[in-house]
């Protein structure tokens, strides 16, 4: 299976270029020798940019789970500042 183009074959026959990408998976474009571009189908680019976990699994792993946080405010007098 070819997954390597030249731009200008890619140009020209670019229907093709694409249905290989979604049947095939990524076609390497390149120009003047050497690798430029990577067409994707929609499918492969969604596995990619998809978080590996949403918010929740994140904290839920997190090490500080069960830490207990003092969130109670210091309620001591401002400092003073001259303007």
């Amino acid at each position: 299976m070819e997954n390597v183009w030249q731009l200008q074959k890619a140009k020209n026959k670019f229907s093709n270029l694409v249905e290989k990408a979604q049947h095939e998976g990524p076609q390497f474009v390149t120009k003047h020798g050497k690798e430029s571009v990577v067409v994707l189908s929609v499918e492969d680019y969604q596995k990619i940019c998809k978080p590996q976990s949403d918010l929740l699994e994140f904290f839920k792993g997190s090490p500080l789970k069960g830490v207990q946080l003092k969130l109670e405010r210091d309620k001591s007098m401002q400092r003073e500042i001259d303007l």
